[in-house]
């Protein structure tokens, strides 16, 4: 019997700063180190990270990605980053294969390396780098309802041992990241990640009921002041559909002075 892989969305931090062990991202690492002793090695992982953008969904197609150094004014050795992890070309032609039964165009990419919304997060979780991975991209235009889509089509890829994730933050205003976090910003912080909680964790929801909320997911408290630009906020999407109904499990840490979220969808035997 096959094992079903599990589904996980992180909040990948500040560009390389978990690879420095920043003191404002030690929750993070702590939730990272327990996230690793829950993974059982996939076959392979298809990831979607928040730094990806193209005008229709693109796979990374290359046997050996290289690194998208997608980050700046960090210090010159978080640009000596190796992470030498194979690509899957069959996994890439099998998605996209997916996705057009679905009727979601896509398009594969044979010269693009993975960012550092794949490659931070995947030196922590698989140092070794011996676990091929897939990159995938948000489609632009940056619609919810599409990228719920993505993660229906792409579900049965659980059942294949493929570890499907996603890679973005649950609160993503730089300018109050990087400014002063008074009561209101906390608050306002707070108050979006308690919305954002019931819907991916609440086993009262619906299936449709989940969907639609997240669909229309500006309506939720200080949803704007959270995510100005919701590029950080749509791997959840496709981790929540993926999941298949599933509920996850919330993994709540601070991270630069502001709460932050992992969420977990179990696997099976």
């Amino acid at each position: 019997m096959s094992v079903i892989q599990p589904v996980v969305f992180l909040s990948h931090g500040g560009g390389p700063l978990p690879l420095l062990g920043d003191k404002s991202h030690l929750e993070m690492l702590d939730v990272f180190a327990s996230l690793k002793g829950r993974l059982t090695k996939p076959a392979a992982i298809l990831l979607v990270s928040a730094h990806w953008e193209e005008p229709q969904f693109t796979l990374t197609a290359t046997a050996s990605p290289g690194l998208v150094f997608d980050y700046y004014g960090f210090p010159p050795e978080t640009y000596q980053y190796r992470y030498p992890v194979p690509g899957a070309p069959d996994l890439a032609l099998k998605t996209k294969a997916l996705l057009q039964e679905h009727g979601l165009e896509a398009h594969l990419e044979l010269h693009r390396g993975v960012d550092h919304g794949v490659f931070v997060p995947m030196l922590l979780l698989f140092p070794d780098a011996d676990v091929p991975v897939v990159q995938l991209s948000l489609k632009r235009g940056l619609d919810a309802a599409e990228h719920l889509q993505l993660g229906q089509a792409l579900q049965r890829l659980r059942q294949q041992g493929i570890l499907l994730m996603g890679s973005g933050y649950t609160f993503h205003n730089l300018s109050a990241v990087m400014g002063v976090k008074t009561a209101s910003v906390v608050e306002k912080c707070l108050q979006f990640h308690d919305w954002l909680d019931i819907q991916i964790t609440d086993p009262g929801l619906s299936q449709s009921q989940r969907f639609a909320a997240l669909t229309q997911w500006q309506q939720a408290p200080n949803a704007r002041f959270c995510h100005p630009r919701e590029e950080h906020l749509l791997p959840l999407h496709f981790c929540c559909a993926a999941a298949d109904g599933q509920v996850a499990e919330a993994l709540h840490f601070n991270m630069m002075g502001l709460p932050a979220r992992c969420y977990f969808w179990a696997g099976a035997d």
